[in-house]
């Protein structure tokens, strides 16, 4: 079975159909633009969308991790390549809440889809009031927080990834902490083998707290970014 040809068909109490299937780029392109906080694109190797009575509300994208280091620091060198994160997850606001967990219904059944052994990494913001409940009721690993760090300041919002060379400034800006989550794709035998090479810790409990929903005409972080030097 190739990836995608896989499709997840329910019907709930009210008799509505919910589907995931694979989706092309180009459909979960609005989604991430223009409902998803960040409001840009990001690196997609598999987008699934989740369909109620055949309309598109929501996208869940996988892709490669940006950083080299964080495909070998999960499970080693000889599994880099076996290394995707969750990059976006995004549920059109009027579908989403109201006790229909269409986002772990998303998640969990988009997971079912990506290859044998792969170790899916995604990370709760805590800057956007973030707690990662959907990773939690879909039963992921929790690895901690990541470490606190900054990056090199970039004017006018932009993310530090994109790096202006013309920018000459001694300043550094901070970046928030996030909630690191690790899923392992495979059947129960490759699960143990997996674990085995996993090399974060796994923490027993899940972090808790209040979680903020957004606004999406304007999405503002709860946590403002700090700048540091000058």
């Amino acid at each position: 079975m190739n990836v995608g040809d896989y499709q997840i068909t329910m019907f709930d109490l009210n008799g509505e159909d919910k589907r995931v299937r694979r989706i092309t780029y180009d459909e979960a392109k609005p989604f991430l633009l223009n409902v998803h906080y960040a409001r840009r694109m990001c690196n997609i190797m598999y987008a699934f969308g989740l369909f109620i009575n055949n309309d598109l509300v929501g996208c869940v994208t996988y892709g490669v991790p940006a950083s080299p280091f964080l495909c070998q620091s999960i499970a080693g060198e000889d599994n880099r390549q076996n290394v995707l994160e969750l990059n976006r997850l995004v549920i059109l606001p009027e579908y989403n809440g109201g006790g229909k967990n269409l986002a772990s219904f998303l998640v969990s059944h988009s997971l079912k889809m990506l290859p044998n052994k792969t170790f899916v990494v995604s990370y709760s913001d805590t800057a956007w009031g973030h707690i990662g409940y959907v990773y939690q009721a879909t039963n992921w690993l929790y690895t901690g927080l990541s470490v606190k760090r900054t990056d090199t300041y970039q004017p006018n919002g932009l993310h530090p990834r994109n790096y202006d060379k013309n920018n000459h400034s001694n300043l550094r800006q901070t970046r928030s902490r996030k909630h690191r989550y690790i899923y392992l794709v495979g059947d129960k035998k490759t699960k143990k083998e997996m674990r085995k090479e996993l090399k974060y810790k796994v923490y027993d409990k899940y972090p808790k707290g209040n979680t903020k929903h957004y606004d999406i005409k304007n999405p503002t972080p709860i946590e403002k970014i700090k700048i540091i030097g000058g």
